[in-house]
């Protein structure tokens, strides 16, 4: 791909900034749509906004395209605006793939993520497992795999399923169970053996190279982890441990963290915003959802390189503790 010229949507986020940084050491030639002019690790901004119509010029020579941008998940939505995420990720998607086309585009990765499959559980799920979405955001990612892959716009299309992104951020669930650990407020949780996938950003980006860089005709559906399972329980010592804290041998008792769930429900619903702690924030810390690597690794070669453990003093290092 050296010496390429390759289009980047959703360059200003935080994977978009990763891949654009190791596209520059390779010396590809990035251009990259942003809805407001911004310098980065790119050579040409172009405004735009996948939701709208899409500039003329956009496509000019571009061989590989990484779409990155759309509508992520909100943690605070009581009621989620279906139409919007599915003007977005899956009409906005709709709209570049028709400009591809159009333009002769080779190759499109399509960045999506497992919640396209659904909510996940305790048996390892791979590709083949038959997809069946809970939320808006979920329902909107998996119609916009569908296009890419079924749509016939382009010859090599390929999607990624992200499980839980971590990395050097201070946005997410994670810093934000790091902040809280820091400062006392995340109870000790107990160990009910439930088991979590996540992937670290730099193997993101590996896995985008690789589904970019193989020589020969690709498409298909590519799951991505770190190869790694962790319980809530493991996760909260890995944190303990990075932050020099002692690990509580107590644990609060998991029906009384059902009960304080309970009570979250109902004070969203009075105010109107969903409350620090609830339901789905339960499901969420106690929950499962794991997924295989195997198709990734055999197919495209990836060998994940990080894990939480190995991660996490980088981590801490941008987020503001106190």
């Amino acid at each position: 791909m050296c010496g390429s010229l390759v289009l980047v949507t959703g360059a200003s986020g935080f994977i978009g900034k990763a891949l654009c940084e190791k596209l520059k050491y390779k010396n590809t030639t990035i251009r990259v749509m942003l809805r407001n002019i911004a310098d980065g690790p790119w050579d040409e901004v172009i405004v735009g906004d996948v939701s709208k119509q899409l500039p003329e010029e956009l496509m000019i020579d571009v061989d590989t395209i990484f779409h990155l941008a759309g509508k992520a998940h909100a943690l605070s939505e009581t009621s989620p605006d279906e139409k919007e995420y599915f003007q977005v990720n899956t009409e906005g998607t709709r709209k570049l793939l028709e400009s591809s086309r159009a333009a002769g585009v080779r190759r499109f990765i399509f960045i999506s993520s497992v919640k396209a499959m659904g909510e996940g559980g305790e048996r390892v799920q791979d590709e083949t497992d038959e997809c069946r979405p809970m939320t808006p955001y979920g329902k909107s990612k998996l119609a916009a795999e569908r296009l890419v892959l079924e749509g016939g716009y382009v010859p090599e299309p390929v999607v990624l399923r992200l499980s839980m992104v971590y990395g050097p951020t201070s946005k997410g669930n994670l810093p934000r169970m790091i902040k809280a650990v820091a400062n006392r407020r995340f109870p000790p949780v107990p160990e009910v053996g439930n088991k979590r996938s996540m992937v670290h950003v730099d193997d993101v980006v590996q896995a985008a190279l690789l589904a970019a860089e193989k020589p020969e005709p690709i498409s298909g559906t590519y799951i991505v982890t770190d190869g790694q399972v962790y319980s809530t329980r493991q996760m909260y010592e890995l944190v303990c441990e990075a932050l020099d804290k002692p690990v509580s041998r107590l644990a609060v008792p998991r029906g009384m963290l059902v009960v304080m769930a309970a009570v979250g429900d109902l004070i969203g619903k009075l105010r109107g915003k969903r409350f620090i702690f609830d339901s789905d924030s339960l499901e969420k810390l106690l929950g499962s959802a794991v997924y295989s690597t195997d198709k990734i690794e055999n197919e495209l070669g990836f060998v994940p390189t990080r894990d939480l453990r190995v991660a996490l003093p980088d981590i801490m290092t941008h987020i503001e503790l106190r």
